[in-house]
């Protein structure tokens, strides 16, 4: 089926390519996105969720951007170094064709890591091209002023807040604000330009063309030794590989912390509202990002952030519980959500906002991600420590005296909140997977209590989570609207993949919630969820739904709808959090929850397909 997707208008689109259009570059501490024109037009340094610097996506005027390009018509191709997060930009003219390679070192903690050097290396590879360059910070969002000094070859940008030093082994000008340079290559020549953080400690540095050679070879080492870890061998090998590189591009190194995405208010509907920031940590995104990683064997993924949860996260008494859905990326929990009224947001899709006001929800299902998380850690990875064994006894213990009472849930709705049956389902998850550690390690433990309370957990949703006249599971108890979060019954092993009532789910939920390949969270005309216009497919469900269905021994269907998803991606492999009614990519970019299920679903159907 498809809902009504009328109402807004577009604004003018000449401004701003596609959000598909746009490769990941990053360092494990921020990231940049550069688009197939050969523009940055996000990057927030020193961190994933520091103010931007470059943010033209959110405001083509306003946000800043680094530009540069050929000075004639080109056609353009965008691809990764195989097997890296080097990103190759390529340009092809009639006089001649020449990339531009961007990248970010991966460097220890050293004083170094301080530099966040971005490097853009400009290689002609035949004839000659005339190149252009362009660097426009806009730093606070577009909100500080800064000034520009230009001795030589380098540029430093001074805001309050920041210092940026650009480097380059081609000519620059400068009016104060912003840098430009025009320059020309010939075959087998180059320019270098490099960007850092500058301080007290750190002073600005060339990037001579041989430096930045080595640093390259450096970058493509790295990604490639890391990804030489992954045990994914099956036949969507390559997909599977681009989606881990992204989830550990979205990984904060020092913490161990994951993000739901490096973007903010990229907007799920052009023109609409539902604009939210995605650079923290989501409980429920980072735990099912454990189980990807831990599946493809990255148990130091896995373990970094079991100790981020340890150091940063766990033991809270708030309003919610020990747990509450997010977090900063440094572990605080104070994320006040506001508006940027002077951005006009991506193709006019405002407000565009920081920080996140569903911090403050009740989100039940967190508690089940979390400790199936800490579950398959200790049975793949390593025996959890007594002091985390007695973190798990203490969710396990609040879940049997809050599991029933009403919540916002997994799509963090703003209408209320309500008895969601997923929020159920993964209460009885948290307790089940408690209980079986507590068996399988001898580990101390109120069973009777636990079990009691699962059992209830199990009878409830059986009998007022069912819908007779559906003939499905539903949103809510006592309730007939459908919701593709239910596609999870099976891979929690609430229920049988072919047990009779989860079949006729599975039948319910490809009748009113899926097209073509694609799944919609819910009916929000059905189900009003207190914001105004329509949404996408979420991709994520998507993906869920190929699992349902390969466990469900729909083997036929589940392989081409998964293979008809792969369609949806963008020109590198990578995925926003929705597709649009015409196959556009919506929503912030790219999404660590849909790579991540794309993981689970590759690996699943194929050893299903044997």
């Amino acid at each position: 089926m498809a809902f009504d997707t009328t109402g807004f208008e577009q604004a003018d689109s000449s401004r701003y390519i596609p959000i598909s259009k746009h490769g990941l570059i990053g360092d494990l501490r921020t990231t940049a996105l550069v688009g197939t024109n050969g523009t940055i037009d996000w990057y927030c340094c020193p961190r994933f969720d520091s103010p931007s610097v470059f943010g033209s996506i959110l405001d083509a005027d306003r946000g800043g951007s680094f530009e540069l390009a050929a000075e004639v018509p080109t056609r353009t191709r965008q691809f990764y170094f195989p097997d890296t997060n080097v990103l190759i930009t390529r340009f092809f003219a009639a006089d001649g064709v020449a990339e531009i390679q961007d990248f970010m070192p991966v460097v220890d903690e050293s004083r170094e890591a301080a530099r966040h050097r971005l490097i853009r290396r400009v290689v002609c590879v035949r004839g000659t091209l005339p190149f252009r360059a362009r660097i426009a910070p806009r730093f606070g969002y577009g909100a500080e002023a800064h000034t520009t000094n230009l001795e030589g070859h380098t540029a430093v940008f001074r805001s309050p807040s920041l210092t940026l030093a650009l480097t380059a082994t081609a000519p620059l000008e400068s009016d104060g604000l912003d840098v430009w340079s025009h320059f020309k290559l010939l075959e087998g020549e180059s320019h270098v330009f490099a960007l850092d953080q500058i301080g007290d400690d750190v002073a600005p540095r060339s990037c001579p063309r041989a430096e930045a050679q080595e640093q390259a070879e450096a970058t493509v080492r790295f990604w490639r030794h890391w990804l030489a870890g992954s045990r994914y061998h099956g036949r969507w090998r390559e997909t599977v590989n681009r989606s881990a590189l992204v989830l550990k591009l979205l990984t904060y190194a020092p913490t161990g912390a994951i993000v739901a995405a490096p973007t903010t208010s990229l907007p799920e509907q052009i023109g609409g509202e539902r604009n939210w920031d995605y650079r923290y940590v989501w409980v429920r995104d980072a735990a099912f990002c454990v189980y990807a990683m831990l599946r493809l064997g990255f148990t130091s993924e896995a373990e970094a952030f079991m100790g981020f949860c340890e150091r940063g996260i766990m033991g809270g008494t708030g309003a919610t519980g020990p747990l509450q859905i997010m977090y900063g990326i440094d572990g605080r929990s104070e994320l006040p959500e506001y508006e940027l009224p002077h951005l006009e947001g991506y193709l006019g899709s405002a407000p565009v906002r920081v920080g996140n006001a569903a911090t403050g929800q009740l989100q039940l299902d967190i508690y089940g991600a979390l400790i199936d998380s800490i579950y398959l850690y200790d049975k793949w990875g390593q025996p959890i420590s007594s002091a985390r064994w007695d973190e798990v006894g203490a969710m396990a213990d609040w879940l049997c005296e809050h599991w029933d009472q009403p919540d916002e849930g997994i799509w963090e709705t703003r209408a209320g909140r309500r008895n969601f049956v997923y929020s159920r389902l993964m209460c009885w998850v948290g307790l089940e997977r408690a209980i079986r550690m507590a068996n399988r390690r001898g580990l101390p433990a109120d069973l009777p209590r636990w079990r009691q309370s699962r059992d209830a957990i199990y009878r409830q949703i059986m009998q007022r989570g069912w819908s007779a006249q559906r003939g499905a599971f539903v949103q809510a108890l006592d309730d007939d609207v459908l919701d593709a979060s239910l596609l999870m019954m099976p891979m929690a092993k609430f229920i049988s993949p072919t047990d009779p009532k989860w079949l006729s789910t599975l039948d319910a939920l490809t009748a009113d919630l899926v097209s073509d390949s694609l799944v919609y969270r819910y009916d929000p005309t059905a189900s009003p969820d207190g914001l105004h216009g329509p949404e996408g497919t979420f991709s994520i469900c998507s993906f869920w739904y190929v699992e349902a269905l390969a466990r469900a021994g729909r083997l036929e269907e589940a392989r081409l709808a998964f293979e008809k998803m792969l369609t949806y991606a963008n020109h590198l492999g990578l995925f926003a959090e929705e597709i649009g009614p015409t196959g556009e990519q919506l929503g912030n970019f790219p999404q660590a929850f849909t790579h991540l299920s794309l993981i689970s679903a590759a690996f699943n159907l194929d050893r299903a397909l044997g």
